[in-house]
């Protein structure tokens, strides 16, 4: 399997037998140009998004004609298991920004979870509905969502393998978000290995925290 990180909360992830999946795609200027990142360019055959703001749910800006799976339940794709958890954007129960649908995604002998915009730490039994989890995407900006300070919280309720961090500020969104370092500091086992993308094998999964850099850049 072959994750890219495209930017935000948005990545490709692309199965051995070249099923390929797109997750939360933003469009590109909302939010009054708050959101900078270049178009998504990557073709895809099943489109993930969270929820329905703007900056997670720009389906007809991917290319190719994918499948949306926007809704809580499981599904099958492409060869692809699916399985989306309802949860909300926010701690009281989605009252002030709505709802968010954590998709897991099981394929190549790997189950990755995406937490999309979750807004909470997970109750024991929406933790339990999601494991196991060998890769977990996981916002880390805080603000609109979970971040540094629950983070650890989130990582010891699911148990990943491995960390891949996401939605966190750059010079190319404005949202009041942390930076990537603010999650990262005094963190063990973290590897920047410079580049967008990685190959990640069941037999083969390195532990810890993986750092992706955003590859839509201007």
């Amino acid at each position: 399997m072959r994750i890219k990180y495209i930017a935000h909360s948005c990545f490709l992830i692309e199965t051995a037998d070249g099923t390929r999946i797109v997750t939360d795609p933003y469009e590109p200027g909302c939010y009054d140009g708050a959101v900078r990142y270049q178009p998504v360019t990557e073709e895809a055959d099943i489109v993930l998004v969270s929820h329905d703001h703007p900056d997670h749910n720009w389906a007809g800006g991917v290319p190719g004609s994918p499948t949306v799976i926007s809704e809580a339940g499981p599904y099958s794709a492409g060869g692809v298991e699916f399985l989306g958890v309802s949860t909300y954007h926010d701690t009281s129960r989605g009252s002030e920004r709505g709802g968010n649908i954590i998709f897991r995604i099981t394929a190549d002998g790997l189950n990755l979870c995406h937490l999309g915009d979750l807004g909470h730490i997970l109750a024991d039994a929406e933790a339990a509905s999601l494991k196991p989890v060998d890769v977990l995407l996981l916002p880390v900006g805080g603000f609109f969502a979970v971040g540094p300070e629950e983070s650890d919280t989130l990582i010891g309720a699911l148990e990943p393998k491995l960390v891949i961090p996401m939605h966190y500020k750059t010079d190319w969104v404005d949202f009041p978000i942390a930076p990537v370092e603010d999650f990262l500091a005094g963190r063990e086992g973290v590897v920047r290995p410079g580049g967008s993308e990685a190959d990640l094998t069941a037999g083969g999964l390195p532990l810890g925290t993986l750092v992706l850099e955003p590859s839509a850049l201007p």
